[in-house]
């Protein structure tokens, strides 16, 4: 599981203060629109106007965003023939779990796992700024701070998964541009993983300093190196409560590892 790189991780020095708080957000973009999440919002919208929109989108991701990143980002992604070994776990959907570290990140891991769609948990606040239709469009479904509307979000990702649909999550719960170490994971989208007994496959981004013609116009950010990891299966002979902590660990460690990090300060436990 370790990376095939130098030993010691590459560790950007950009001019960027990160919070304290592991899951503080650093950039709050302007809230534009005012969503109302109840029982009449469409969480896994169905139209076919959206459809067709989302279609259009996703084209352009797997045509032009796979050629722009590995050019834009230097995109190397390592370990992708563990998706093809192990693609029989995956005959009723799976779960991508990985750290969030910079604009594209979402985007990079659709083309570590070629040509699917996936559903993820979107920050409310987001899908009320600039990028929300594009948000949505790709797959976010908004999670409600409304005790009484989480039904309904949770109804959504049951169609999904009736359809054997993907999931991704980012756990750490918030975007840290080139963080080299892996932040604590919130523990909702392991306890969908242990109800909808999905495997889930863990994934690390780490960075490479700019080297030959990079260095022209990267200036100080780093290359982008995504590696994967192989399927992590929830424990189903455990209580509940304990099979999700284990999920939760195990992921947290093997992207530790991904990320070729020995030393890593945070604890996997974020809520």
């Amino acid at each position: 599981m370790k990376p095939n790189s130098d030993d010691v991780p590459y560790v950007p020095r950009l001019d960027l203060v990160y919070p304290t708080c592991p899951d503080e957000h650093m950039f709050l973009k302007p809230q534009e629109v005012e969503v109302i999440l109840d029982e009449h919002y469409p969480f896994w919208d169905k139209s076919l106007g959206f459809r067709i929109r989302s279609a259009l989108i996703y084209l352009g991701i797997f045509t032009l965003v796979f050629i722009l990143s590995p050019i834009r980002f230097g995109l190397k992604i390592e370990g992708r023939n563990k998706l093809k070994k192990h693609r029989a776990l995956f005959r009723n959907g799976a779960l991508t779990v990985s750290n969030h570290v910079f604009r594209w990140d979402f985007l990079c891991i659709l083309q570590a796992i070629r040509f699917r769609r996936l559903y993820f948990p979107a920050w409310k606040e987001n899908i009320s700024g600039p990028d929300r239709h594009l948000i949505r469009l790709v797959g976010g479904i908004p999670v409600p701070t409304d005790i009484h509307v989480i039904k309904y979000f949770n109804q959504a990702f049951d169609e999904l998964h009736n359809k054997k649909k993907w999931f991704h999550v980012f756990p750490e719960s918030s975007s840290w541009p080139y963080y080299q170490l892996i932040r604590p994971f919130k523990k909702g989208m392991f306890n969908m993983a242990h109800k909808y007994q999905l495997p889930v496959i863990p994934m690390a981004f780490s960075y490479r300093p700019a080297r030959g013609l990079y260095r022209l116009f990267k200036k100080n950010y780093p290359l982008i190196t995504l590696r994967v990891g192989d399927p992590i299966l929830p424990d189903l002979t455990l209580p509940r409560k304990d099979a999700v902590n284990l999920l939760r660990n195990q992921c947290h460690k093997a992207i530790v590892e991904l990320a070729g990090i020995r030393d890593n300060p945070w604890p996997s436990e974020g809520d």
